[in-house]
């Protein structure tokens, strides 16, 4: 089969990818020169009745447990679905922030309803690419020939919404699933036809290997950056170097805009830098989530290490950073358009090259911390680790099985995750295979995080019920049906 680009995007119930779950999933397939192919697809996925929505999130999509519940599939279907005709070799999937946040929810869906969370993205010639970065390094680099949003307090900003307004592409419904796609679909087109190079470009290093070729601590050289942890005020991109190796494989880089020595204590070490992060702030139900106001594409803070060192940021090859070589800045006044010199970052590498001990501090500082926080139920043990052989042979045979064969089927897996995992699958999306003594743990396990998640639901219902009676009242119904509160 020939490469193709599958646009999509998800609607969810909430903002935490392992807690909270996909409402909405639209794509539209293309070839490589960004023509439709076949129909879009648009489904709605039946909310679960283990987990509680964002009432700001509904006030947002306008989509109702109520409606999934009547017009969308189980999790299971959608599972299915997604792997059999919509993620099929050699699809690259793309959209607007999807490595970000839509992936890491399909990851998660994947794993609680017995699928490979991963080899939809990568196995059999298929791949990922993201069109936010690729808007960032375009406005930072190569603006030209495209209109560029700025907020009301006049800094840039790259809603996605935004850019197609302003340079007349078709966006009739911001934050529904489909509409979304076409507008990253438009998007991608005006960046290839105004900049066919740099689209391109981008498009290679979606490939990690062609990112190692750049970022490479065997051969540590300045290379330009573009990411959502840099500042507005240059559009989000800078100029960093590799300083060390950072988690599972990955690169933690240096940005060189700043001087070392004037960032390090009066007494010239790293030691005093911020305490470990705390539970409240890895997202959790429980936890209050910052909002971008009407977006839904700011992600739950979570353990980035980012408050580690303000300088010092992970780069994670299989991502598909917004990276280029230095020579992309000596035409088009690019060291200009991004606040940098030559100078200013040769003088900053050679104060960072005179203190070869901060690598190291920074690279155990990574190491000591988590990438996720402990898991509390199987489901949230996704990056727990891998399943052996005879396990994903049995976790096959679970995804395929129906409800009568769910009903006798107790497989013996080694993975002590898979079993409590099981019973919730069965729970979620086949209630009738469950036995009595297995419909009474379910039961226990669905009111206990019910209750966990009730205080924050009714607390932000209270807050944003002025927004819309109408969703207000059918999530307050749909909270009482689920909690038997009165």
């Amino acid at each position: 089969m020939d490469k193709t680009f599958f646009f999509y995007d998800l609607e969810t119930s909430g903002l935490n990818q392992r807690y909270d779950r996909i409402m909405q999933f639209a794509g539209q397939r293309t070839d490589m020169e960004l023509n439709p192919i076949g129909e879009p697809v648009n489904v709605l996925v039946k909310m679960t009745d283990d987990a509680l929505p964002s009432p700001s999130a509904i006030m947002v999509t306008k989509i109702t447990p109520q409606q999934t519940l009547a017009d969308g599939v189980s999790e299971a279907e959608f599972c299915r679905f997604v792997t059999e005709e919509v993620f099929v070799p050699n699809t690259i999937a793309v959209g607007y922030n999807t490595v970000r946040f839509d992936d890491e929810f399909m990851r998660a869906t994947m794993w609680r309803n017995f699928y490979d969370p991963y080899e939809w993205e990568w196995k059999d010639g298929r791949s990922r690419w993201d069109m936010l970065d690729v808007v960032r390094l375009t406005r930072a680099l190569r603006p030209e020939g495209i209109n560029w949003p700025f907020t009301d307090e006049g800094k840039p900003t790259n809603r996605l919404e935004l850019i197609t307004k302003l340079n007349g592409l078709k966006h009739e419904h911001a934050h529904d699933a489909l509409s979304d796609v076409y507008a990253t679909i438009a998007v991608a087109k005006i960046i290839r036809d105004k900049q066919p190079e740099l689209f391109n470009y981008l498009l290679k290093m979606r490939d990690k290997r062609e990112v190692k070729k750049l970022v490479n601590l065997d051969n540590k050289k300045p290379f330009v950056y573009a990411s959502g942890r840099y500042a507005n005020e240059y559009n989000k991109t800078t100029v960093v170097v590799p300083l060390t190796v950072g988690r599972n494989g990955n690169v933690l880089v240096y940005d060189l805009r700043y001087n070392l020595e004037k960032i390090l204590p009066v007494d010239g070490s790293c030691q005093a830098l911020s305490p470990p992060i705390s539970q409240a702030q890895w997202g959790s139900p429980s936890a209050p989530v910052t909002r971008l106001a009407g977006d839904l594409r700011k992600s739950p803070v979570k353990n980035t290490n980012s408050s580690l060192f303000p300088t010092v940021k992970e780069l994670c090859y299989n991502k598909c950073p917004a990276v280029a070589p230095l020579g992309v800045l000596e035409s088009a006044n690019g060291w200009e358009k991004i606040g940098l010199t030559l100078e200013q970052v040769q003088k900053n590498l050679n104060t960072l090259m005179a203190h070869p001990e901060f690598a190291e501090q920074m690279r155990t500082k990574w190491e000591n911390q988590p990438e996720f926080p402990p898991a509390e139920e199987p489901e949230l043990a996704l990056y727990d680790g891998f399943l052996n052989d005879r396990d994903r042979i049995k976790v096959a045979a679970v995804r395929n099985a129906d409800a009568n064969r769910l009903a006798d089927f107790h497989p013996d897996f080694d993975d002590a995750r898979l079993p409590e995992l099981l019973l919730h699958y069965k729970g979620r999306n086949f209630p009738e295979s469950l036995s009595e003594s297995e419909n009474e743990k379910w039961q226990a396990y669905r009111r206990a995080r019910l209750q966990k998640q009730a205080e924050k639901f009714l607390k932000e219902l209270e807050a944003c019920q002025v927004r819309d009676e109408f969703i207000a009242e059918e999530l307050r119904l749909y909270f009482e049906s689920l909690a038997n509160y009165d």
